[in-house]
């Protein structure tokens, strides 16, 4: 089943399992440039979203599936009958420990494969997606989208010119947001960490891999973490609120930051129907499917009678192998939106910035200059759309090195992840080469046991 590269003319195809907002934003590149992509079939289990999602596209009916595991099959089949799959490619944005399932799935029928972050929620699973992608020589994109922005591409390449001289620490903050935290980390998918991952991991392993991107070929050294759970608890609970466990029972709703109300009902009779609102119901929100969800469902509970566990705040401190630092901050309570805040000191310059625009300061001719990138929409600045644009390239061409980095990357930026939530919780300095090692020697041992 090898593949060619594909005329520029004739669209690459495209498979979405998981029509989410992460999904949905994939997808939209289809929209943008048609002549370049094409969505040719579905895999989402809610009924009115699938539907929705399947008339934007023009998918055929034939190829809207319910489940991956029904595309999985009919592509199985037309495999086996015509010796051709149902798509170039899938785009896999289900649930985090979900992904190397599917991973392993469409590898197998030979998918190149877009896989949103994280790869899995634990070490092994890393280590065994990275064996599958590798043995089934496939394309592989992962959902680190900072990289793909033209505000993220423009710092790079200041970076990457060499005229500020040795990059020597990076100072870098994720502002998640107050209540956007409470949406996704407190009521949200991402709440539990036995049931998806820790927070570093779920929310900010982009942020450490474009980190480790800019001082690449340098590589983490060692590496310290402090942080955990501190307002988003039952403890935190104002006293007036009394007894009460849903917003709409509590007391003093008006003046909570975490309002339900606000956060989702508020905006939608404002007419707001995108994200956050349109990730709690099946298809689009309006006032009455809104209500019965946070009615009924875990978004219109009091962000302190929630099950959640993961972190609100992390710091992260980084010593590269050549003696260059970092120092990361993930932090809840903000009113910044996820738009970082990045300092970047060099030898003989610096870089400022803030997702939006950056000023290069040049110590050696006393020059500031101030970059103002063009956004080109979507979520992230443009980061989106513009991984979906270059994972597209790549599989038209097939070369990986256009999407700028392969699985075995991913996986190492994925290690020091899991290596400084390691340090947070046993309290230790974690030396990055051998928490690889010991993780391959473990891990990889049994990825092969598995396989055989």
């Amino acid at each position: 089943m090898g593949q060619e590269v594909k005329p520029p003319a004739e669209p690459v195809t495209l498979a979405i399992i998981g029509c989410g907002q992460r999904g949905s934003n994939y997808a939209q590149y289809a929209l943008t440039d048609p002549a370049k992509c094409k969505v040719v079939a579905i895999a989402e289990p809610r009924p009115k979203t699938r539907r929705l999602i399947a008339n934007m596209y023009s998918v055929d009916g034939s190829l809207v599936f319910k489940t991956w595991k029904d595309f999985f099959d009919a592509s199985a089949e037309t495999i086996a009958t015509i010796g051709k799959r149902l798509a170039d490619a899938v785009v896999i944005a289900v649930q985090d420990h979900m992904h190397l399932e599917l991973v392993q799935a469409f590898a197998s029928q030979g998918y190149d494969i877009l896989c949103e972050k994280p790869m899995a929620t634990s070490i092994e699973d890393c280590i065994r997606m990275e064996t599958a992608v590798k043995n089934a020589g496939i394309i592989f994109g992962m959902g680190h989208v900072l990289r793909y922005s033209p505000y993220s591409l423009a710092v790079t390449d200041v970076v990457r010119s060499g005229k500020l001289g040795q990059l020597i620490n990076a100072v870098h903050v994720e502002p998640v947001g107050h209540w956007h935290f409470a949406h996704s980390y407190v009521r949200g998918n991402w709440s539990k960490e036995a049931e998806s991952s820790f927070s570093l991991m779920t929310k900010s392993c982009h942020d450490i891999d474009i980190i480790c991107h800019w001082l690449s070929p340098d590589t983490p050294a060692r590496i310290t973490s402090f942080g955990g759970l501190q307002h988003f608890r039952k403890s935190s609970k104002p006293a007036e609120a009394g007894v009460a466990t849903r917003c709409f029972d509590c007391p003093i709703e008006k003046s909570c930051p975490y309002s339900a109300k606000k956060v989702y009902l508020d905006k939608v009779s404002a007419g707001h129907l995108g994200w956050p609102a349109s990730t709690i119901v099946d298809g689009v929100p309006d006032i009455e499917s809104v209500t019965d969800a946070l009615l009924q469902g875990p978004y219109g509970k009091c962000v302190y009678e929630s099950d959640n566990d993961v972190c609100d705040n992390q710091v992260v401190n980084i010593q590269f192998a050549s003696g260059a630092t970092v120092s990361f901050t993930m932090v809840a309570y903000t009113t910044l939106i996820c738009d970082r805040q990045t300092r970047l000191h060099f030898s003989h310059g610096e870089i400022i910035g803030d997702m939006i625009s950056f000023t290069v300061n040049d110590f050696r001719t006393g020059k500031s200059t101030v970059h103002h990138p063009k956004s080109e929409g979507g979520g992230h600045g443009g980061g989106d759309l513009g991984l979906v644009r270059t994972f597209v390239e790549a599989v038209r061409t097939r070369q990986q090195d256009i999407l700028g980095t392969d699985v075995t990357e991913v996986l190492r930026s994925h290690l020091t992840v899991f290596a400084a939530e390691h340090s947070r919780q046993e309290g230790t300095i974690v030396d990055c080469v051998d928490f690889e090692q010991r993780a391959r020697e473990t891990y990889g041992l049994r990825t092969e046991v598995a396989e055989n």
